[in-house]
């Protein structure tokens, strides 16, 4: 379960924030593999999605084809992951034994996926596809609902999977109308991105999004805890660099702690 070469260097260059965007890069370069090998489509990242609330839904990254819409979240974590798709709250262990929790990113991505289909019509079939990177090991998941969770290298072997498991349902001429539609979603101004960010503050007391020490004592009105050093994390967002614009959750003992990571 130890780190490659790689993974180390980043750790000590980078933030979580930015390797967080990277394992979106590197899933979307996989999905480059599998259209190189014959199964076309078209590709879209961070896709605001609007809810009938007024709020939005973020999609990490979406690949629109001939099979149906595949709806990707992508997902950071080191250490061992426990979980099923029927809790609430799934379990990190990271190697010096400290747990801590995330949203159940099933349940995350089975929200997109209701959205999504606000947008392109119930007719379009969705396949919904949890990608964790190579830092963690899946150690206990468990499925009852139709829903692939994988370590990114599988990305290819899945996508061929679920493409030669269905047939083709959408159109050429379909796939462009959903793109050009879509695509409007992804270019969130600031004050989207603010309001998403605002909803998320408003609804964390209500549920774990972001990952949190294990506490068995922890009332409803806890917050999130920084799993490095213990200090409370707060909601920021990124003011320059490539990420500029986007959110994450911070340590509030910076510059002391620098842990960071993505807003889920």
């Amino acid at each position: 379960m130890g780190k490659g070469l790689i993974d180390k260097v980043l750790d000590l260059i980078f933030d979580e924030a930015w390797v967080g965007k990277r394992g979106e890069t590197l899933t979307e370069r996989e999905l480059k593999l599998v259209q190189l090998f014959g199964r076309k489509g078209k590709v879209l990242r961070n896709v605001y999605l609007p809810k009938t609330n007024g709020e939005t839904s973020e999609l990490d990254l979406v690949f629109i084809t001939q099979k149906g819409i595949f709806i990707f979240e992508s997902k950071n974590y080191s250490g061992w992951i426990f979980g099923n798709d029927q809790n609430k709250n799934w379990t990190a262990v990271l190697p010096n034994k400290q747990k801590y929790r995330f949203y159940n990113p099933v349940m995350q991505n089975r929200s997109h996926m209701k959205w999504m289909e606000k947008v392109v019509g119930s007719d379009i079939p969705l396949f919904s596809i949890i990608v964790f990177s190579e830092r963690c090991e899946l150690k206990e998941i468990s499925l009852s609902s139709f829903a692939y969770v994988i370590k990114r290298e599988r990305t290819y072997a899945t996508v061929r999977e679920i493409w030669n498991s269905n047939p083709d349902m959408v159109s050429d001429d379909r796939i462009d109308e959903i793109y050009e539609k879509l695509q409007m979603y992804t270019n969130a101004d600031q004050a989207v991105k603010a309001a998403h960010i605002e909803a998320i503050q408003k609804n964390y007391l209500g549920r774990a999004t972001c990952s949190t020490y294990l506490d068995e004592q922890a009332g409803p009105e806890s917050v999130p805890i920084c799993p490095r050093c213990g200090s409370k994390l707060v909601l920021r967002v990124a003011k320059k660099g490539p990420n500029a614009g986007n959110s994450f959750w911070g340590c509030s003992a910076f510059p002391k702690c620098r842990y960071t990571q993505n807003v889920e």
